[in-house]
């Protein structure tokens, strides 16, 4: 439960930062924004986790160009969700760009490790699909226009690679809790020169706070529990709990902010957030548990060791 809780706790979290970013109404510009979230949380992070020994594994064979991809995809996705919330609103933009990660690792995983997509995954990429072209419909809403959707999706694409790359890094022996601290980091680093183009309202007290909030208790906190509670999670319970983050960000964005978005965009959304739970729910109950394999005759007399 200690587990689940922490999961659960992060999800809420992160479900937060496009209402916060709509509600503060601070006039930042996103990537600005996004920048200084990164150069943040990513600090406060790295302060806490990294170590020396996991820095050394990070110069280990291999490991170089995956962590620099991993930096590219975490700028790419802080930098266009935050402009998806502001074109399309807390709602939609949180449902398109969640609704598109499962198509997109779904996808790497085949490229990368040659796996079979599911029959899961093949109704949710048709949720997904169909469900933005109805965000895309004449009349879904004030808010579900063209660029706020295209940054949606390439917001979920770019965390769906991120999914894989955090595989490919830990199969190649990468400390992924010293991974993760430093892509943030590095990606606000590579994001930060625009801080010099777009400095407007930064100084703000709202702003301040805005950063405040998305910085350290949606970055840095929310990584921090997640990262506690998930290694006593299967990967199946994780995806579900997941689910939490667009349902929580739908529901300040109805009920705080008061978005309405259109019968077709109403209809898209609910089908992107129905695409999720196809992918994450179905799977854990369809698949028992594995058969426990028969012990070897010389060690029959020895008590099986517990799994953590």
């Amino acid at each position: 439960m200690g587990a689940v809780a922490s999961v659960l706790a992060a999800a809420v979290l992160w479900g937060t930062v496009g209402p916060a970013q709509l509600w503060a109404d601070t006039g930042v510009h996103p990537v600005s924004l996004g920048a200084l979230r990164m150069l943040l949380g990513g600090l406060v992070l790295s302060l806490l986790t990294v170590r020396p020994e996991g820095l050394r594994s990070l110069r280990r064979p291999g490991v170089g160009r995956w962590l620099g991809l991993s930096v590219l995809v975490t700028a790419l996705f802080q930098v266009c969700f935050l402009q998806a919330v502001e074109r399309s609103g807390a709602a939609l933009a949180t449902a398109v760009a969640f609704g598109t990660v499962p198509v997109v690792s779904g996808i790497c995983a085949r490229v990368l490790s040659c796996e079979r997509p599911s029959r899961p995954w093949w109704w949710g990429t048709a949720c997904a699909v169909v469900g933005i072209g109805l965000l895309l419909l004449p009349g879904s809403g004030a808010h579900a226009d063209l660029p706020g959707v295209f940054f949606g999706v390439v917001a979920g694409a770019s965390f769906g690679v991120y999914i894989a790359v955090t595989k490919e890094l830990g199969a190649r022996g990468a400390a992924l809790g010293t991974a993760a601290p430093v892509s943030v980091l590095c990606a606000g680093l590579l994001v930060s020169p625009y801080l010099l183009v777009a400095p407007e309202g930064l100084a703000g007290a709202r702003s301040v706070a805005l950063i405040g909030w998305l910085g350290l208790a949606t970055t840095a906190l929310g990584y921090l529990l997640f990262t506690r509670g998930v290694g006593g999670l299967s990967a199946a319970t994780t995806g579900t709990l997941s689910l939490t983050e667009p349902l929580v960000a739908t529901v300040l964005g109805v009920a705080v902010l008061g978005e309405r978005p259109g019968p077709p965009a109403a209809a898209g959304a609910a089908l992107l957030l129905l695409g999720l739970v196809v992918v994450s729910v179905p799977e854990r109950h369809r698949s028992g548990p594995p058969p426990r394999p028969r012990p070897a005759p010389e060690a029959e007399a020895e008590p099986a060791p517990r799994r953590v």
